[in-house]
C-alpha cells in the first residue's frame, strides 16, 4: 500500500517539475536509489541510458571523414584476425588488391551477420589496429533478415568521432594509450634499452583504469 500511495504523491512531486514520465531528469530519479513507487520505464518513448561497456553489434572505426563525406580512412587493414578469433565464425572480408595485384592494407568488403554474432567483443580486443568496437545501437529488429541482418562494409564503418560520442571515456583512454607507447618509445631511444623501466613515463591512473583486464570493471 505504501507504494501504491508513493506512486501518487511522486507524481505530484514531479507536476510542476516537467511530470515524472518521459522526462530525462524525472527518469534518472525514478530508476535510482532515491525512486518511490512506480519506476516502470515507457518504453520506446524512455529508453534506459546506456553504459559506455555495453556490447552490441561490432562496428568498423574511420578517420573522421572531410567535408561531403560519410566517413574517411579506414583503421582496419583486413588482417583477418577478428575473423579468426570469432567464436561463431560471422565474420566475412575480402581484402582489397593494388593495380599491381599485391595485397591493400584494407577492407575490399566486410560483413558481419548480426543473428549469428554472439557481441563477446573478441574481435575488438585481439584487433592490432583499435579498429572495430562494440556499438551502442540495440534496436535493428526487422522482418527481413536476408537484407537487414547481414551488415556490409558500409553500414558497418563509423567515423572516430561516433566511438567518442558513445564511449567518451574509453575512447579517451584509448588515445592516451597510444600517445603513451610513442612517449616510450622516445625515452628508450633517449635512455636507452637498458635504462631503469622505473623512471619512464607512467600512464595515468585515470586512464589505467579502461584498460581491459586491469581497470575498475575487471
Amino acid at each position: 500500500m505504501k507504494h501504491f500511495v508513493d506512486s501518487y504523491l511522486d507524481d505530484i512531486f514531479w507536476a510542476a517539475r516537467g511530470g515524472r514520465y518521459y522526462n530525462d531528469e524525472a527518469l534518472k530519479v525514478r530508476q535510482g536509489l532515491k525512486g518511490k513507487g512506480v519506476k516502470t520505464v515507457f518504453y520506446p518513448e524512455e529508453k534506459l541510458p546506456v553504459p559506455e561497456r555495453f556490447r552490441f553489434v561490432p562496428f568498423l572505426v574511420t578517420d573522421d571523414p572531410p567535408p561531403g563525406q560519410k566517413w574517411g580512412k579506414d583503421w582496419c587493414t583486413s588482417c583477418g584476425i577478428c575473423a579468426k578469433v570469432c567464436p561463431p565464425q560471422c565474420i566475412w572480408i575480402e581484402r582489397g588488391k593494388l593495380p599491381n595485384g599485391r595485397p591493400k592494407p584494407e577492407p575490399n568488403e566486410f560483413y558481419i551477420d548480426i543473428d549469428i554474432c554472439m557481441n563477446c567483443g573478441f574481435c575488438a580486443e585481439f584487433c592490432p589496429f583499435d579498429a572495430i568496437k562494440l556499438d551502442h545501437d540495440y534496436e535493428l529488429a526487422s522482418y527481413d533478415r536476408t537484407t537487414a541482418h547481414i551488415h556490409d562494409k558500409e553500414r558497418l564503418s563509423k567515423p572516430l568521432s561516433y566511438w567518442r560520442e558513445i564511449a567518451p571515456q574509453k575512447a579517451a583512454a584509448e588515445a592516451a594509450i597510444r600517445d603513451h607507447v610513442d612517449e616510450l618509445k622516445a625515452w628508450k631511444k633517449e635512455h636507452g634499452r637498458d635504462a631503469d623501466m622505473s623512471t619512464a613515463p607512467k600512464l595515468s591512473e585515470e586512464h589505467t583504469k579502461q584498460l581491459m583486464y586491469r581497470g575498475e570493471y575487471y
